[in-house]
């Protein structure tokens, strides 16, 4: 597990109540990654865009829904699988990667697993595959990060929980912190947790007066010029 809690709830608060491009950002001016790694690419939106961003950490596993799965068991029955997921601290993102050829034919989640996932404080779900159930899951305020949507469950089903996974191109192993929003959904170093929230703070900062003077009397292409140059020299 990747999971790493030597930092302050508070600095997790404040993560929860950045955006996610500007803790990418944040993450970018630090160099703790590539700027090309660290996040989800490709056709998973988010589908209640409207919701306070997300953050958790990551309960993962792996979903068929083509065919029925070996065991015929009803697909939320898996008191295995509910067990697991206490084993990862709270706040919890289901994260499950659909191994099908065609990845969402049937939705795994939906009203009663986002009711399931909920008592048992986890705050959103990701996948590559479908969601259905929109309507109610939105009213729960429960966030669903998916590659589509589906009418039915078809044979939706979990192939196994516990082991790493990838969407859209993001490595996810259980315990890795993430964070989501409209814009999409990326994992947070957590050792840099503390120094992600005071850059974040920092560039709001300097971004706010960019846009302050871009929007006065006093703008210029020099004055211009100048604010740009300070910003540069703090991104070395």
């Amino acid at each position: 597990m990747a999971t790493n809690l030597n930092f302050k709830s508070a600095d997790l608060d404040q993560i929860r109540a950045l955006d996610t491009c500007t803790v990418s950002n944040a993450i970018e001016r630090l160099n703790i990654r590539l700027r090309n790694e660290g996040f989800i690419s490709g056709s998973v939106r988010c589908r209640f865009p409207n919701l306070a961003p997300m953050v958790g950490y990551a309960v993962t596993g792996q979903i068929r829904s083509s065919s029925p799965p070996v065991s015929g068991r009803c697909y939320y029955d898996r008191m295995d699988f509910w067990n697991y997921m206490t084993t990862i601290p709270a706040p919890r993102v289901l994260v499950l990667q659909d191994v099908d050829r065609a990845p969402g034919f049937g939705a795994f989640v939906g009203e009663i697993h986002a009711t399931i996932c909920q008592a048992l404080q986890c705050v959103g779900y990701v996948s590559n595959g479908a969601a259905r159930d929109l309507p109610a899951v939105k009213a729960l305020g429960f966030h669903l990060f998916s590659g589509s949507v589906a009418v039915s469950h078809a044979y939706a089903h979990l192939a196994e929980f516990g082991e790493p996974v990838e969407i859209g191109g993001l490595k996810i192993r259980p315990g890795d912190l993430l964070h989501g929003d409209r814009h999409g959904v990326q994992a947070i170093p957590v050792d840099f947790i503390p120094e992600i929230a005071e850059q974040a703070a920092r560039i709001q900062r300097e971004e706010r007066e960019l846009m302050d003077f871009c929007r006065s009397p006093r703008f210029s292409l020099d004055g211009l010029a100048e604010i740009t140059r300070q910003v540069a020299e703090d991104c070395l």
